[in-house]
């Protein structure tokens, strides 16, 4: 029983790997040395952090690329891209937060809460402008 146990959670653990690969892209300029099992981990930890903490229901796994011998530090949201001068696991879980924070509203449904604010908005009414 404990050998299927093991089994069963050695086969989750390598279709997670397989299924984070898919979502992340690795560019590497130069002769950059990078940890692919650590790049997928943290990427399905930071998005499973992410999904915890705003309690939402859907898996949260936004397409990633990992540019390695970047010339600065920086996310590209409009790009998805994570630039990394040289590898950071911290960094790079920051990026990933990011866009796994994006993801948790698609743009659709950003737009109709928009809307919902600005009615609420114009449906507030000082006090003051009822008594008169």
């Amino acid at each position: 029983m404990a050998r299927a146990v093991r089994l069963t959670v050695v086969i989750l653990a390598l279709a997670a790997g397989c299924w984070a690969q898919n979502l992340i892209t690795v560019q590497v300029k130069g002769k950059q040395k990078w940890p692919a099992e650590e790049v997928d981990k943290l990427y399905l930890a930071a998005c499973s952090a992410v999904q915890r903490e705003f309690g939402s229901t859907r898996p949260v796994r936004p397409q990633v690329t990992l540019v390695l011998g970047a010339d600065r530090n920086e996310a590209l949201v409009d790009r998805r891209e994570i630039r990394l001068v040289r590898w950071n696991p911290g960094l790079f879980a920051q990026g990933v937060v990011v866009f796994a924070f994006e993801d948790l509203m698609p743009l659709d449904q950003r737009m109709v809460v928009a809307r919902r604010a600005v009615n609420w908005a114009d449906s507030t009414v000082e006090i003051q402008a009822i008594s008169k």
